[in-house]
């Protein structure tokens, strides 16, 4: 039983959950938004962790810029299906929310489209891993970064 219940775990995103709270810079206090396939189980594992201000894309609530995070597991999706969602996302998020977002091992070309869609939106990378799972980038809206606030 204990060896369907750890296949299970890793299937569900496990194995990303670290990687993505790193990049987020979230503590177990923040609010979360967690979007993708596997949205309910990066949930409930975030919870188990502590994370009690997560959420799933499918209980969320309505937008009104509410969340300190959203965490976005895309793998085995097609990039063009994530514009709508970025759009989606970007209502329940703070003005200093932070957007991550998880991918396959993409193509540089791919890595750049991700890249100029989230720009398009008015996000700035913050930060970018590389994993066995995928990769993954870390971006803030532009209205907060501490350069425009200085301008």
């Amino acid at each position: 039983m204990g060896d369907i219940m750890a296949t299970s775990r890793i299937a569900t995103g496990d194995r990303i959950i670290d990687p993505m709270i790193a990049l987020a810079n979230c503590s177990t206090r923040d609010r979360i938004l967690v979007a993708g396939s596997k949205s309910i189980e990066m949930m409930i594992e975030l919870h188990r962790r502590g994370y009690v201000g997560a959420a799933s894309s499918g209980n969320c609530g309505r937008p009104a810029a509410q969340y300190d995070f959203a965490l976005v597991d895309w793998r085995r999706r097609s990039l063009p299906d994530l514009e709508t969602t970025l759009d989606w996302l970007g209502k329940f998020l703070r003005p200093r929310g932070v957007l991550v977002v998880w991918v396959d091992a993409q193509k540089p070309s791919a890595n750049q489209s991700l890249r100029a869609s989230l720009e398009k939106r008015g996000y700035i990378i913050e930060q970018a891993t590389v994993h066995e799972c995928g990769c993954a980038l870390s971006a803030r809206t532009q209205q907060d970064t501490p350069l425009k606030r200085a301008a």
